[in-house]
């Protein structure tokens, strides 16, 4: 199970540079006056963000 907890831990550190790029997302939209890129940018990376988040629940044996 050793080899599925570092596989998590990777998932984990991945989950947490996406999330790094949604804030920076929000960031543009923010400052953007067409922020259609921005919003659907923001979108793609929360679902990215959602499913990682599952595959690392799902490696660490927890029930999803």
């Amino acid at each position: 199970m050793e080899q599925f907890d570092e596989l998590a831990d990777e998932v984990s550190a991945l989950e947490s540079r996406v999330a790094d790029a949604i804030f920076e997302a929000v960031q543009a939209q923010i400052r953007s006056s067409t922020d259609d890129e921005a919003k659907e940018l923001e979108r793609r990376l929360a679902k990215v963000r959602r499913s990682l988040l599952k595959a690392e629940q799902l490696l660490r044996g927890a029930d999803v």
